[in-house]
């Protein structure tokens, strides 16, 4: 007599659902896979585009990025950072650190184009998750949960059930809006940025990044990539202007409105760097971009459930510091480090508790200015100038400030 066995038919593990296409969401997506748990992206753009200017990423995200066999690719296309200095408007030096491994570090700071840096992750995703697991055109309008799962409802009439949701979405996140449909929405602090990028001869080496101003006007320049000839680099520009106050909605909330020399030249003009025709190099842009600094209070909480929030969408903060996509980088990798190991529920909780208390500190210092404070305190100390900064402000004041926000955010040594 013989006995016929029939194997049990096991469901497939739903997969986590990753509202958004950006940084956070595909640096996520890649960490899953890489622990063998299914997730789908899903990006409400319908074309994936090089969008953006330039960003700095710092060792311990970009450490976190080689973890996921990516370094090689990023060197490919972006400048190892090799020192930041902070100048007053007249060119006078504050303050100059070394980066990366200049500074010891094991893994470099990149400064690279946004949309080259968002190509690497879109690529690798693609490559290793496949394209079903890579979709576009899946604009987000609600989501429900039930006691193991949750349904997430798309404009296009789709729904897909998932494991876990996370609001990987961006500042003006769906995910977060259904979370805390009272958020005071986005805080403008009455800074305007004009920022743009171009091929021009490369400067002090190629790999410096300079942070100039005082507390009203700032510029920053760096190199986010190889330029079109060998003593070239493609080189990002970034010019702030205070026109208003925390107490005024943004002159207009829009992301991609292309820039006017007339708005920004006149900026531009109280701006002295010794080894720099910044007029020129503005003008050489063919094309830059204006928005308002923006952020938006930090939340009490990012999860309910399973669903939770993750990078700009849980934490927007101003651009200062190079911290935005850096964290975002941190919060996937944590999340998905807590999933491999935890229930969902669980997994989603004790994310929350080891990320959100840490970037909260983080959006708050920026809004103080960040390590950039530095030259705050020293505009405001000396407007027209100086020529000994120690009769200004003390070498361990001006330590304090910048390694004292490095520690905070992680990347101190």
């Amino acid at each position: 007599m013989s006995t016929t066995f029939r194997r049990r038919r096991v469901p497939p593990i739903p997969p986590v659902l990753i509202v958004g296409g950006g940084v956070g969401g595909l640096t996520l997506a890649l960490s899953l896979h890489e622990r063998e748990i299914p997730c789908i992206v899903l990006e409400a753009a319908t074309e994936v585009k090089q969008l953006g200017v330039g960003i700095n990423t710092l060792p311990h995200a970009i450490g976190e990025l080689a973890a996921l066999g990516l370094l090689w690719a990023l060197d490919a296309v972006a400048i190892r950072t090799r020192e930041l200095r902070y100048l007053d408007r007249f060119g006078s030096r504050i303050w100059t650190e070394a980066r990366g491994v200049h500074a010891g570090h094991e893994m470099p700071q990149f400064s690279i184009h946004r949309g080259r840096l968002h190509e690497v992750l879109w690529k690798a995703a693609m490559e290793r998750l496949g394209p079903k697991a890579m979709r576009t055109g899946m604009r987000l309008v609600g989501f429900a949960q039930s006691g193991d799962s949750v349904t997430a409802n798309f404009a296009n009439g789709s729904s897909i059930r998932g494991s876990a949701l996370v609001g990987a979405d961006g500042i003006h996140s769906v995910v977060r809006g259904k979370l805390h449909p009272a958020d005071g929405g986005i805080r403008w602090n009455g800074i305007q940025m004009w920022r743009g990028a171009v091929d021009w001869p490369a400067f002090e080496g190629g790999d410096v990044m300079i942070i100039a101003g005082d507390m009203a006007e700032k510029l920053v320049l760096y190199a986010i990539g190889p330029g079109a000839t060998p003593g070239t680099r493609l080189t990002n520009w970034v010019v702030c202007a205070r026109i208003g106050d925390a107490s005024q909605p943004p002159p207009r909330e829009d992301w991609s409105r292309a820039g006017s020399l007339e708005d920004v030249l006149p900026h531009v003009a109280r701006f002295r760097v010794p080894w720099l025709d910044v007029e020129a190099l503005v003008r050489a842009t063919p094309e830059f971009w204006e928005y308002p600094m923006c952020d938006r209070d930090p939340l009490p909480f990012w999860t309910q459930g399973r669903v939770t929030l993750l990078g700009d969408a849980a934490h927007p903060m101003y651009p200062v510091g190079s911290n935005g996509a850096s964290q975002a980088v941190l919060d996937a990798r944590a999340l998905a480090a807590a999933l491999a190991t935890k229930p969902v529920e669980a997994a989603l909780a004790g994310y929350e508790k080891e990320r959100l208390p840490a970037t909260r500190e983080l959006v708050l210092s920026n809004r103080l200015g960040g390590p950039e404070r530095v030259v705050d305190v020293v505009s405001e100390r000396a407007p027209d100038g100086f020529e000994r900064l120690e009769d200004v402000i003390g070498t361990e004041e001006l330590a304090a400030i910048a390694r004292g926000y490095a520690q905070m955010a992680g990347f101190a040594r």
